[in-house]
């Protein structure tokens, strides 16, 4: 191909140096858009990636194994945007040697959990807990490989995955902070339980690994180190069907299965390139917004995009939509699949003041809560650091939540939560940091949503300056 481009050049009477050199452009330009695309597709199962190695790296814990946060996190966990108002469990497993048992306690009269399992491509498999398919009463649920067809003992709860690894994340709830509270919850997060079907008769001891004092940085590392996390899936894993024409694509970037991932310093340059474009890309769609949720003019937007909601709630199966550009976006400032958003857990996010200013850390915003917020749990709000989408660093907390039984309540049963790089004068209790150094956006979590929720009967007010 690249002699018949340069045949057609000399035919037009370009030099061969400056034929060469054309064609050469043009072979490097493809490069950077496939490079581009990679990335676009590649977000979830990267994103995965980062936070399995993370583990893998830094912590005790081991695939097939727990790793949890013995409190509510701060900044250490550096994964994109987490909840501080829960106990998070976390479980990497691979069925390469067979089915894997999640097996998950009943809900307690003071101890409950939700939960999301999904695949390597951040898929949802099942929603559970509380507000999951198993409506608290916990269950053994199985992750099967690829194409396996045994039939299973009774009891056990299928969970067919087209590839081999993925993850659960477990979120044991909070009463409040309170130490006993904590411990409390982190006693019941102890009763989960991972083993092979193949050890279902006598199951091994479950191992735990605490990991709050670690700094846990998943967030996306824009640059080519990004190719070495794809690269070691597409080694890993099976391709799934839809996804084929990326292995063509992947080839040449030098992602071949079974073949090692050298690029050379030419590669590298056009892969890094490739990785800026993305970025680019990716945030200049993330600051576009969402749609608005409580209203045609709201500044609280879904969390992501409406059909990539459909599209991971049907499987990514339906016949004309596969939502991969929307995806990528989603993955790079998130993480985890929801099989039924809006049945145990929604979040809303912000990233603008009511006047449509993006949030400065230097400023100091209000926030009005109204009452008789419409959830089964709690809800909370929580500030992200605007560039890595992860918990601001080095702050004392990162949100306020109806579990703080200290929060300032108005006359009218309202609360006025407040964003800003200093407490507003007797406003501590209600009062969230920023970093005066940079931006930020919040997220709004309701657990437990009601359908006076989702009929907007009850509205979330826009963010507002106060210090104009």
């Amino acid at each position: 191909m690249r002699f018949v481009a340069l045949l057609c050049l000399l035919l037009l009477g370009v030099p061969a140096i400056a034929a060469d050199r054309t064609t050469q452009q043009v072979f490097d330009r493809e490069i950077e858009r496939k490079a581009v695309q990679a990335v676009v597709w590649g977000m979830p199962v990267v994103n995965y990636d980062l936070m399995r190695q993370e583990m893998l790296a830094k912590t005790p814990g081991k695939v097939g194994q727990v790793i949890y946060w013995g409190r509510p996190l701060d900044w250490r966990n550096q994964t994109l945007t987490p909840n501080p108002d829960a106990l998070y469990f976390m479980v990497f497993f691979t069925t390469k040697d067979g089915p894997i048992v999640l097996d998950l306690p009943p809900a307690e009269a003071k101890a409950s959990f939700n939960a999301n399992i999904v695949t390597a491509w951040q898929l949802p498999l099942e929603d559970a807990g509380l507000l999951g398919i198993d409506k608290g009463k916990g269950g053994k649920f199985v992750v099967l490989p690829p194409g396996y067809k045994e039939k299973l003992p009774d009891g056990f709860i299928p969970l067919q995955s087209e590839v081999d690894g993925g993850y659960m994340l477990l979120r044991s709830n909070l009463p409040s902070h309170a130490d006993a509270d904590v411990q409390a919850s982190i006693d019941y997060g102890k009763k989960l339980k991972i083993y092979p079907l193949s050890a279902s008769g006598n199951p091994p001891e479950t191992v735990f690994s605490d990991v709050k004092d670690v700094l846990f940085d998943s967030t996306i590392k824009w640059d080519t180190s990004f190719f070495e996390n794809l690269n070691r899936v597409v080694q890993e894993e099976p391709w799934i069907v839809r996804d084929r024409v990326m292995i063509d694509q992947l080839k040449s970037l030098g992602i071949e299965k079974g073949k090692p991932f050298e690029p050379d310093q030419h590669m590298k340059s056009l892969l890094s390139k490739g990785m800026k474009d993305a970025q680019l890309l990716l945030e200049a769609k993330y600051d576009a917004g969402f749609p608005p949720f409580f209203s045609d003019k709201s500044r609280w937007t879904f969390p992501t995009y409406p059909d990539l909601i459909q599209a991971g709630g049907h499987g990514f199966d339906e016949e004309n939509a596969y939502p991969v550009d929307h995806r990528g976006v989603a993955y790079s400032y998130a993480y985890i699949g929801l099989k039924r958003l809006g049945a145990g857990q929604f979040y809303s996010i912000s990233i603008r003041d009511k006047d449509g200013r993006e949030f400065d850390g230097r400023a100091t915003y209000r926030l009005n809560v109204p009452p008789d917020v419409p959830v089964q749990q709690y809800w909370s709000v929580t500030a992200y650091d605007r560039q890595t989408h992860a918990l601001i660093k080095n702050v004392s907390r990162a949100s306020r939540s109806s579990q703080i039984p200290e929060l300032a309540k108005n006359s009218d049963g309202s609360i006025d939560l407040y964003f800003g790089p200093k407490a507003p004068k007797g406003k501590e209790a209600n009062w969230v940091p920023t970093d005066p150094k940079g931006r930020f956006e919040l997220m709004f979590r309701a657990y437990g949503p009601t359908k006076e929720f989702f009929d907007k009967k009850w509205v979330l007010a826009d963010v507002v300056r106060v210090d104009k």
